[in-house]
């Protein structure tokens, strides 16, 4: 199964709105990541977002990469989408899972930390474009939400949500993103405003079963608004072994047979293991794999 993502602008012009359900994803990101609930909470989010941000790319090479780096045990994480919103990612320490917070809820920016938001979109010219700033919160959402606003001089409402359930797999889990466009309307922006905390607990209103477009209704509350377009969108990962063998190939076979040496010299099987950090595919080169490269 796949997600969906709903593309909508209000009927003045003055905002355009993003709405995913991202449960599907996420429950893909469990199933290759193992992640324990607040880690699964964290990349979840991460990925949401960057799913959104890649579909507001305009063509079909363009791609995008979120990365936050903190100081907290859950480590680097960083999500990679294309322009559709086929998004990948992973989460470096996919065991952290910090006690919950006093409201219940579990602590993700206690396990992200302070550090750095930063993406980089590659869109064909020869330099892509990036931007970066530091973790206001680490909850991701009022961090997306800083980024724009601070990078790309955006307005931004961004909420985020993943629901853990007991099982430890996916509940629920979506994310609302609402930009405010050039010349926006100063009673449209009041509106959008008001109804932002109506967001704050985005994960429930896809929890009790609602549409991207019921959701849409809610952030939009009294907002004229015309749906474009809803796109279906999945956890993806695009290696291969091909991609493999090509990075394997791009060093020399001496250095190759140096690391089949080093193996052997620490008492392991003479081969190299090459693993996905995003679907964690697991390929085996021997000597006679390696050979073939050449």
């Amino acid at each position: 199964m796949s997600s969906t993502i709903l593309r909508a602008m209000t009927a003045d012009g003055s905002a355009r709105i993003h709405v995913i359900n991202s449960k599907e994803i996420v429950n893909r990101a469990i199933a290759y990541h193992r992640t324990a609930p607040t880690a699964t909470a964290a990349l979840g989010r991460l990925l949401t977002v960057t799913s959104l941000m890649g579909c507001m790319l305009g063509e079909k090479t363009d791609s995008i990469t979120v990365t936050i780096e903190g100081d907290g045990d859950a480590g680097r994480l960083l999500a990679v989408s294309d322009y559709i919103g086929n998004v990948r990612g992973y989460i470096q320490n996919p065991d952290v899972d910090p006690p919950l917070k006093s409201n219940g809820k579990l602590d993700v920016s206690g396990a992200i930390g302070h550090g750095m938001l930063s993406v980089v979109k590659d869109m064909g010219g020869e330099l892509p474009y990036t931007g970066a700033v530091p973790l206001v919160s680490g909850e991701i959402a009022e961090d997306i939400a800083t980024y724009f606003a601070e990078s790309e001089q955006v307005p931004t409402v961004c909420a985020l949500g993943v629901l853990v359930d007991k099982d430890l797999s996916c509940r629920a889990a979506g994310g609302v993103i609402v930009q405010l466009l050039p010349f926006a309307a100063p009673d449209t922006v009041d509106l959008i405003e008001r109804n932002a905390a109506e967001l704050s607990r985005v994960s429930s209103l896809f929890d009790r079963g609602l549409s991207n477009e019921e959701i849409a209704q809610i952030a939009l509350k009294d907002i004229p608004f015309d749906v474009f377009d809803e796109l279906d969108v999945e956890y993806r990962c695009n290696c291969s072994r091909e991609k493999t063998d090509a990075a394997l190939r791009s060093l020399s076979k001496e250095k190759l047979y140096e690391l089949l040496a080093e193996q052997v010299a620490e008492g392991k099987p003479e081969q190299l293991e090459v693993n996905c950090r995003f679907c964690n595919e697991h390929r085996v080169y021997d000597k006679k794999a390696i050979d073939k490269l050449f």
